[in-house]
């Protein structure tokens, strides 16, 4: 079955950076574009960043030029590097795939806190 697992949960001070993963499995990952998106506390998921299988990628403006999603296709692998944090970027980070009529698949979240 399709699962996506998500890692480096953290608290951060303002300036500070951050890398979140995500190992993908029990689908075809090299062949689908790898999403992740956060919710903050009172606020509805927003998407951040996404990532086709080619490496063309496109990220919100709130995030632009901070930071960087990429992928390993030999890993099954997603990231998500954040640097610059701000307390505007707390929020539960998740990892997403959607595969059409196959479904569109969450990982758990894992919670990113920026604050000194």
């Amino acid at each position: 079955q399709v699962q996506l697992v998500e890692s480096g949960r953290g608290l951060v001070q303002p300036g500070g950076s951050l890398r979140l993963s995500c190992v993908a499995s029990g689908f075809a990952f090299n062949s689908y574009v790898m999403n992740w998106y956060r919710q903050a506390p009172g606020k509805e998921r927003e998407l951040v960043a996404n990532i086709n299988s080619v490496s063309d990628t496109n990220y919100s403006d709130s995030v632009k030029g901070r930071f960087t999603i990429s992928r390993d296709n030999a890993k099954n692998t997603v990231y998500l590097q954040m640097n610059s944090l701000k307390p505007e970027d707390t929020a539960v980070y998740y990892c997403n795939v959607w595969r059409g009529v196959r479904g569109e698949y969450w990982g758990q979240g894992t919670q990113v806190t920026v604050s000194s």
